[in-house]
């Protein structure tokens, strides 16, 4: 976003209008003890079973394509790092005084009349966000999902985790993410390759050669970009954390965050929560460098013929408008200790998607045994092979695949086991829509006896920061 006409007066809607703090009351009897039912996804009163409709954020713009200048929700305003945790709130059915550690919590019962006093008026200390996702998933689901995911990995698990292991530590929280819509222009320049012919040439070592046309290339278009998500959380946002698995957190993504609701500290009993610590200024690069990322890929649906890859030079994006809404979205997460090396793995299940992805603590003694008898019976399997088909590894070119059947073996397991790499893929889990396409392809000139199946430099399916390429170019 090197460009943009966002001023520096955003518009800021207010999304907590009417809420007030102190006792949420059921709208049929009065009572106040109420909580999600996570069947119908509408809140209950414990006292008649009444259950209503929950309540959808006002003032917010929907058509994102209208989208002009800067929208912030209220809840997503600047933190103050001097603004008090603890509330003290006045009980409007006895009188008495109840205190509410934000920090903890965001309900408590009035110790006199027993009624529940919630916190659903904004304050500047990220305790409460614009909208809530409920919990869709039960805990019995959840836990189902996390034994699933365990089950299916123990024969290398550690042997103190494989004894430890319960979920009946299985938590359900509500983590904070800020969730960003954006209506931009993007424009792309560079140069792509389009593969003609494909040969080999020599004699006992032959080599394959490609001949491919080389083309100027530009794309622009508008793109609106919806749901867009990001941690807010500077714990979590550290994905390369040494002793913790945060990554874990960030690879179940996406949730459908369009089917979140007003917030409502009811959603929250039952369950945990950790508060937003980090502002929109500290984000923003962040979801500059995801947008470009999503716009890129979405060039990629114009550019099919360049099967060699196109090696864009720049990149412009222009933000037209955008839109900020603090939002909490629930996980059910269980997370374990390995204490020698002094780490946190995660085990986490998005409670509106099922999607699950864990970390798991490895027996390395047993994986690198197996790996070595893997790669010895990879070695005799390539000698008896030689021997009765009378061949070499020159003539056969393959003799490789034994030889690092050891290292690939331990390489799968090791990734399966710990899933260091997991990440959410936002270039393309991500909503967005292309409009107003203008494309340019200009031929250059004929390039022969290429060596690379890849035009060199191509960056078209690469993701920005990542260090590795898309899940599946």
């Amino acid at each position: 976003m090197e460009e943009s006409n966002l001023t520096n007066n955003p518009q800021i809607v207010q999304t907590d209008a009417g809420a007030k703090d102190g006792q949420d009351k059921c709208p049929k009897c009065g009572a106040t003890e109420i909580s999600l039912n996570i069947n119908t996804g509408l809140l209950r009163c414990h006292f008649c079973r009444h259950e209503f409709e929950p309540v959808k954020v006002e003032g917010m713009e929907t058509d994102i394509s209208a989208l002009k200048g800067q929208i912030i929700g209220s809840g997503a305003l600047n933190i103050i790092a001097d603004t008090n945790e603890v509330l003290t709130f006045k009980c409007s059915s006895c009188g008495a005084e109840v205190v509410i550690d934000t920090a903890q919590a965001t309900q408590a019962r009035c110790h006199w009349c027993r009624n529940t006093l919630s916190v659903n008026q904004q304050i500047p200390n990220g305790a409460v966000p614009d909208v809530v996702l409920p919990f869709k998933l039960k805990k019995e689901e959840g836990k189902k999902e996390i034994e699933r995911f365990v089950g299916k990995r123990k024969f290398f698990a550690h042997p103190l985790f494989k004894q430890e292991f319960t979920t009946e530590n299985v938590m359900g929280v509500y983590l904070p993410y800020m969730v960003v819509d954006l209506n931009a222009n993007a424009y792309l320049t560079g140069q792509g390759e389009i593969e003609v012919r494909r040969y080999t040439r020599g004699g006992k070592n032959k080599t394959t050669y490609y001949d491919a046309d080389l083309y100027d290339v530009e794309r622009q278009f508008d793109i609106v970009v919806e749901g867009l998500t990001v941690e807010s959380s500077a714990d979590k946002l550290n994905s390369k954390a040494s002793n913790k698995t945060n990554n874990i957190i960030n690879s179940i993504m996406p949730f459908d965050t369009e089917n979140s609701v007003k917030w409502n500290a009811n959603y929250l009993k039952g369950f945990t929560s950790e508060k937003r610590d980090t502002n929109i200024d500290q984000l923003k690069n962040l979801v500059q460098t995801q947008a470009k990322d999503i716009s890129r890929f979405k060039a990629n649906d114009t550019l099919k013929q360049y099967n060699r890859g196109v090696a864009w030079s720049r990149e412009n994006l222009y933000v037209k408008g955008e839109q900020w809404k603090a939002a909490y979205l629930p996980v059910w997460l269980y997370s374990y200790y390995q204490k020698k090396k002094n780490l946190l793995h995660y085990v986490a299940v998005n409670a509106r998607t099922k999607e699950t992805m864990g970390s798991i603590p490895i027996n390395m003694k047993k994986l690198f045994g197996v790996s070595a008898l893997v790669e010895l019976i990879g070695l005799i399997l390539w000698i008896i092979t030689l021997q009765f088909l009378n061949t070499s590894d020159e003539e056969g070119n393959w003799g490789w695949l034994f030889l690092t059947a050891g290292f690939v073996f331990y390489g799968i397991m090791y990734a399966r086991y710990r899933n260091k790499w997991a990440r959410h893929y936002h270039e393309k889990e991500t909503k967005a829509t292309l409009s107003n396409l203008h494309r340019k392809d200009v031929f250059v000139k004929r390039k022969t006896g290429l060596t690379n199946p890849r035009m060199a430099g191509a960056n078209n399916t690469s993701v920005s920061g990542s260090g590795f390429l898309s899940k599946f170019l």
